[in-house]
C-alpha cells in the first residue's frame, strides 16, 4: 500500500491579519492614505508578478471576528513566500495590524490527471491548474483538513482502489458546482499543521455554504473529514481596501 503520486504547483501562502483599530484611528486622515498609499504601491507588484505568470496574488476583506484581512500569494518556491512575507512585515499596514492565523501548503493535483506520455511542464491545462491565476469570484472561504486515522475509518489504511472509488464520487458533487464554486486544493503534509488547504471562490457566498453542506454527507466527508476552522470574505482592490479602512463608504 504505496502513497498516491501527487502533482505539485505553486506554493501558498495565505496570511491573516486583524486590524489594530486603536493605533488606526489614532492617525490622522493624511498618515492614513501615506500608508494604503505604500500598500498600493506593494500590492501592484505582487500584481505585475501574476501578469508575468511567476505568481499569484489576492487580498480580501475577512467576515467574522477571527480575522479583518487575508493576503494570499503563491510563489514557485518557500524562498519566495519567505520573503514576500519580510516585505509585507516592513509595511505600515502591518505595523497597524497583527497576524491571527497563517498557512503555507501547495497547490496539488492527483497523478491520475497526468495522461500517460505527456510531458506535465508541456501540458498547459495542467500547469493552468498547477499555477493558478488568482480566480476574480468576488468572494472567498478558506479552510484546512485532514483525513481521519481512527479505527476502521483510516484513510490512510485504505486500499488504492478504495480511494479511487471514494474520490470519484465526492468529485462527482464538485462537478455539480463547476462555474459556480472555484477550488484551488493545496496540500500541506510536513508543511503546516493540517493536511490539506481548501481555498473556495465563487460570487455567491450561499454557495460556499451549499457545496460544504452537500459534500458532508458523501461517504468519504462524513466518515473520513475533519475540518479546521473555516474563514469567509469578499475580495476588494486597493480602493476598496482603502474605503474600508477609512470607512468612506459602506462594504460592497
Amino acid at each position: 500500500m504505496g502513497a498516491p503520486h501527487t502533482l505539485d504547483g505553486w506554493y501558498v501562502y495565505h496570511e491573516f491579519r486583524s486590524i489594530r483599530w486603536d493605533k488606526w484611528k489614532a492617525l490622522s486622515a493624511a498618515q492614513k492614505q501615506v500608508i494604503l498609499r505604500e500598500w498600493s504601491h506593494f500590492a501592484d507588484e505582487q500584481r505585475k508578478v501574476q501578469a508575468e505568470r511567476q505568481g499569484s496574488y489576492g487580498q480580501f476583506v475577512i467576515a467574522g471576528g477571527k480575522a479583518d484581512l487575508l493576503i494570499i500569494h503563491m510563489r514557485p518556491t518557500i524562498e519566495a513566500l519567505s520573503d514576500l512575507k519580510a516585505q509585507m512585515a516592513r509595511t505600515r499596514l502591518f505595523d497597524m495590524s497583527e497576524s491571527t492565523y497563517s498557512y503555507i501548503s501547495v497547490v496539488e493535483l492527483g497523478g491520475y490527471n497526468a495522461r500517460p506520455g505527456v510531458d506535465i511542464e508541456q501540458d498547459e491545462a495542467l500547469q493552468a491548474r498547477l499555477k493558478p491565476e488568482m480566480p476574480t469570484h468576488s468572494h472567498v472561504c478558506f479552510y484546512p483538513m485532514n483525513k481521519r486515522r481512527l479505527g476502521a475509518d483510516n484513510w490512510f489504511m485504505l486500499s488504492e482502489e478504495e480511494r479511487r472509488e471514494f474520490m470519484k464520487a465526492h468529485g462527482m458533487i464538485g462537478r455539480q458546482y463547476a462555474g459556480i464554486v472555484k477550488q484551488i486544493i493545496s496540500g500541506s503534509v510536513g508543511l503546516d499543521d493540517w493536511e490539506w488547504g481548501v481555498t473556495l471562490f465563487a460570487n455567491d457566498p450561499l454557495q460556499f455554504k451549499k457545496l460544504v453542506y452537500e459534500m458532508r454527507f458523501d461517504e468519504s466527508s462524513a466518515r473520513f473529514a475533519e475540518f479546521g476552522p473555516f474563514y469567509v470574505g469578499h475580495q476588494v482592490d486597493d480602493a476598496a481596501l482603502g474605503a474600508w479602512l477609512t470607512g468612506t463608504r459602506a462594504d460592497p
